[in-house]
């Protein structure tokens, strides 16, 4: 059986492909698109998986999407006649509502010439979130656990998984959300792009939780582990605020009311430097967020009593709050997949649907290779057809035949202070690179954070960059030991250890680690035992391969990258292309 899971008409829009009970191929639009979160329909994504498996579309059983409008239709009907919402609020719902039900007719222009047969099956959003964590982990039980924005009406669910079933237990209900709490504060902080949450969490250590008195004002928790809104700081419950989930960049209007200032004070100036304030409501924004989070894990562990969590939806993005669970709850494992927002819903949708046939559990997701892959000879086309371009920047092109000798050299560009661009095999599935779309350098570098936004990145200072570790090395250098495979979990770096790596040490001696596997990237934990050989450090500052874009996807977008910044070796399979500097 072949399934296509889909997440669309939605912020981060992706595809999958399952044959039978395996994943075979799962991508994000935007790496084709080149917009940041683009949302729509992912026609590029769906072709990209075909092509993979080696199928059309006329093969094709299921497409699952991650959205069922008859979900909770009672009450959303009940909503509109008691609150009497505006109408521009209702109409925008019904809009998004038609949009999905125009699927045949959108799949029939994506693919003209092709012929759909299967069947179009809608999973409940929330559902298909806990499927996109259950299903591919590696425990046969588990508390579920789902908080997002919204979908379907409802902004968090969470229940048993066991074998192929998932018992949902409990939901949160529009218009309360933990996700709308932090994007409205995200927002009133001046960071008002979709998907700017990560920024306030990186913000948050540089402050103190001093505001803790108007958060709970805000967000009151529920003795059964649920939580609400104090409405009158929010506007989506009332107000038509924008959602525009066309294609294109997802934009979200104003969430907060006039009330949200009241409390806290004025907007952020963003043209003005972040204040004290600033860094203080920040922190205090991620401490109600996991007041709120603990609250529910530790209502549900004695209830179940569980040892094991998966937890999905875009909340479960908050690695600060993830990296707590084993201190703070009673859960011992923990199994977060590495596009746990709204994207991997794609893989839930599929999933879900897999098993509500019967059929039985088998794959397990311990890696995050799963999109597009780009041999020698097209990169070898792109170097002819860019060597000009290459020699005018001042570059040496030298092709390795040996994969030892590939990462020694490698290994020493980095330890003599190079940033490097890493492309290797296939793209990786969610937001994070995880050592074959990345930006590489030497951890030991005090300056190193400084380099690569002068360089490269160009960002927030405040943003921390995060430490790629061979597993085996993880408790010599982490308080905790755990497997940490798609970097969802900030741990503590051993105080002892701190000052050996500065450039991937947080200003609270945290860092957002990613565990590398030699059986599941060989090349990659080459790499960081070739620099431990030469230095000592099992580990590498590792960021996304982007300036201001999505993470690179094909040759020739990390070509372009390397040649419009300042980097200085460019590894493109077993080929390095590097700036010759002038050292007079």
């Amino acid at each position: 059986m072949i399934i296509v899971g889909v997440n669309a008409f939605h912020g981060d829009s992706s595809a999958c492909l399952v044959r039978d009970g395996v994943l075979v191929a799962a991508v994000e639009e935007e790496r084709f698109r080149r917009i940041k979160h683009w949302a729509g329909f992912p026609s590029q994504s769906i072709r990209y998986c075909l092509e993979e498996a080696g199928v059309g579309l006329g093969d094709v059983d299921v497409l699952a999407i991650n959205q069922d409008s008859k979900v909770s239709l009672p009450r959303k009907i009940g909503y509109v006649l008691s609150k009497r919402p505006d109408l521009k609020l209702v109409l925008d719902r019904i809009r998004n509502r038609h949009k999905r039900q125009g699927l045949p007719e959108l799949i029939a222009q994506s693919f003209p010439g092709e012929t759909f047969r299967g069947e179009i099956r809608n999973i409940e959003h929330h559902m298909a979130h806990l499927s996109s964590a259950f299903h591919v982990s590696p425990f046969e039980e588990a508390t579920v656990v789902s908080v997002d924005g919204f979908g379907d009406f409802s902004s968090g669910a969470w229940g048993i998984g066991r074998g192929t079933d998932i018992d949902m237990q409990g939901k949160v209900y529009f218009p309360h959300s933990l996700g709308i709490f932090y994007q409205a504060l995200t927002q009133y902080l001046g960071f008002r792009h979709y998907g700017d949450e990560y920024k306030v969490m990186g913000l948050a250590p540089y402050g103190q939780p001093s505001l803790m008195d108007e958060m709970r004002e805000i967000v009151r928790l529920d003795s059964d582990g649920g939580y609400q809104l104090n409405l009158k700081y929010f506007r989506h419950h009332k107000e038509g605020v924008q959602y525009e989930w066309k294609d294109g960049i997802p934009e979200v209007g104003q969430l907060f009311s006039d009330a949200l200032t009241d409390l806290l004070g004025p907007l952020r100036d963003t043209s003005l430097p972040l204040e004290q304030r600033h860094h203080d409501i920040a922190r205090s924004v991620q401490a109600m967020y996991e007041e709120a989070f603990f609250n529910l894990l530790n209502t549900l562990q004695p209830k179940h009593g569980l040892k094991r969590l998966c937890l999905a939806g875009g909340c479960a993005m908050n690695s600060v709050a993830n990296g707590k669970v084993r201190r703070q709850t009673a859960y011992e494992e923990v199994y977060i997949q590495s596009a746990a927002g709204d994207a991997g819903g794609a893989i839930g949708a599929a999933y879900a649907a897999w098993h509500a046939s019967g059929a039985p559990r088998g794959f397990v997701m311990d890696h995050a290779y799963w999109g597009p892959a780009y041999g020698a000879d097209e990169v070898a086309t792109l170097l002819d057809s860019g060597k000009q371009e290459i020699a005018d920047a001042g570059c040496t092109v030298t092709t390795f035949d040996d994969e030892a000798a590939l990462c020694a050299h490698t290994a020493d560009a980095i330890a003599a202070g190079n940033v490097i661009g890493w492309f290797q095999g296939r793209l990786e599935w969610g937001p994070r690179a995880l050592g074959n779309r990345s930006i590489l350098c030497d951890p030991r570098r005090g300056d190193m954070k400084a380099v690569l936004n002068a360089k490269i990145k160009k960002r927030e200072s405040f943003r921390p960059f995060a430490p790629s570790i061979m597993a085996e090395h993880v408790p010599d250098w982490f308080e905790e030991d755990d497997n940490v495979p798609f970097m969802m979990q900030v741990f503590q770096i051993r105080e002892e250890r701190r000052a050996r790596i500065p450039a991937v040490t947080h200003v609270d001696g945290s860092g957002r680690l990613q565990t590398v596997h030699k059986a599941t990237n060989a090349r990659y934990h080459a790499l960081i035992s070739a620099f431990e050989k030469q230095t000592g450090v099992p580990m590498l500052l590792n960021t996304s391969f982007n300036e201001n874009e999505p993470v690179v996807c094909r040759p020739k977008e990390a070509l372009d990258c390397f040649l419009r910044t300042d980097m200085d070796v460019l590894v493109l399979g077993d080929t390095v292309i590097q700036r010759v500097r002038d050292t007079a």
